[in-house]
């Protein structure tokens, strides 16, 4: 049977894909349905049909599946943040699990893959520690914020989102309430008029120290004293800041950065380590789960006190400062000067004294390193943007036969791809794990050790 758009369709569903969506079969057409998980039976109205496979808006739940919960957010279904919210947290898990190893059998082509099991959270909510929550206004004129619908930059208007720390609300009520009073008009991306863009608000896990940044289309904040007294009596403020983003794009951050009041940054701690994070700083976003990472890293890594690391794509040195407690030396690499010397100072801070730290592109790095000053590794740790790493940078890695490989990723399918190409050159996959750090949605982090053959 064919079927066209908008006819009515009742499925089992029996898979998952990797965004989340939930994957049935009418008659041998594979119908994609977001919202839908394994195991309901679901009425289904096609949206959008190919030859043998269409895409499918969920009407009703006729059977829920025994796997289905309901969403702590209300929100779940049509803001873009979370995909699996509606799915129980171990088999949110289980999702997980099998997307790794899918990637890495289908495009790394590995098979007996020595996997351990996924490390998941102990309290899969309420887990962020940074959030960015775009202004606007809706159709009634009301300033609202929230988080942009999936694909789109509609506002879902929630000030208090599930994922995010309970003081997120508290500054965004302030805000508004600051905004209203005294008339300043949010963004509008289609007129590029109006001032305030973005709140960017971080938050200390173990500090509870709380930060403030304003991104604003201009150069000052109206009546910013009064703004300041009321974000001041929320507890552990300590940084207020505004950020200068003038450009006509959907880039969040611009590059100048002006304090309001406190701190240029606030601190947190991973491990016995204290990190400096600034407005700007990449800083991974689930602390806690981040400790579980970064030590399945180091017992990777298995360090000995005597060897040579280098720390490709290190940010503000937090896998680095990690190592150097193991290791004789450790060599950071990272493209963002303000990262670096951050990563500086948390080595400072520290009494950190074996690493260095060095400024550019990890794959122009490395080589000229290498090959002038003769620069060897013992372990390398990569930890690479969601693209993976340029394959100039695997060469070199493959040419300074460090013993050990610790690849830590964001997004396996790249990593199967880095995987295949290093274990085609004389490296063997001995160990993969997978730490969740993102609950209710469909990413997760993954920590491979790879050895020389």
């Amino acid at each position: 049977m064919e079927y066209r758009k908008n006819d009515m369709v009742t499925l089992e569903i029996t898979d998952c894909g990797i965004d989340g969506e939930g994957i049935g079969k009418a008659d041998g057409f594979t119908v994609f349905v977001k919202d839908a998980v394994i195991g309901d039976t679901v009425l289904v109205k096609i949206i959008k049909a190919k030859k043998n496979y269409g895409y499918g808006r969920l009407m009703e739940i006729i059977k829920p599946s025994p796997h289905r919960v309901e969403p702590k957010c209300a929100y779940a279904r049509q803001c873009g943040g979370c995909q699996i919210q509606a799915l129980s947290y171990e088999q949110q898990l289980a999702f997980k699990e099998r997307k790794v190893r899918g990637h890495l059998e289908r495009i790394g082509g590995f098979t007996d893959l020595p996997m351990e099991p996924i490390i998941g959270m102990d309290e899969p909510y309420h887990y962020r520690n940074k959030a960015q929550f775009p202004i606007g206004r809706n159709k009634e004129g009301r300033i609202v914020t929230g988080f942009y619908a999936g694909r789109t930059h509609t506002i879902i208007e929630n000030r208090d989102c599930a994922l995010g720390v309970p003081e997120n609300k508290e500054v965004l009520d302030r805000v508004i309430a600051h905004m209203e009073k005294y008339g300043i008009e949010p963004y509008d991306e289609a007129s590029g008029k109006g001032l305030v863009r973005h709140i960017l608000i971080r938050y200390g896990f173990y500090t509870h120290e709380l930060m403030v940044c304003l991104i604003l289309n201009g150069s000052s904040m109206p009546k910013s004293e009064a703004l300041i007294d009321s974000l001041r009596e929320i507890p552990g403020m300590t940084s207020i800041t505004i950020n200068i983003n003038k450009k006509q794009s959907n880039v969040i951050l611009g590059e100048e950065l002006r304090l309001l009041w406190g701190s240029p940054y606030i601190t947190d701690k991973i491990g016995d380590i204290t990190y400096r994070i600034s407005p700007l700083s990449f800083y991974q976003v689930n602390p806690r789960q981040t400790q579980k990472l970064y030590a399945k890293a180091l017992e990777y890594a298995d360090l000995h006190g005597e060897e040579t690391v280098w720390d490709l794509y290190c940010g503000i040195g937090t896998i680095s400062l990690f190592l150097a407690q193991q290791a004789k030396f450790v060599r950071g690499v990272e493209i963002v000067p303000a990262a670096i010397e951050d990563a500086q100072e948390n080595a400072r801070i520290n009494k950190i004294e074996n690493v260095e730290f060095f400024v550019g592109k990890a794959e122009e790095v490395l080589p000229r390193e290498y090959e002038k000053n003769g620069i060897y590794a013992d372990v390398i740790v990569v930890d690479p943007p969601r693209k993976g790493c340029d394959e100039t940078l695997l060469a070199t890695m493959v040419a300074m036969q460090p013993k050990r490989i610790v690849y830590v990723s964001c997004d396996s399918a790249t990593l199967a791809r880095d995987l295949k190409y290093l274990c085609a050159r004389g490296y063997e996959v001995r160990k993969v794990c997978a730490v969740d750090q993102f609950g209710g949605t469909v990413h997760t982090e993954v920590c491979v050790k790879l050895c020389r053959r």
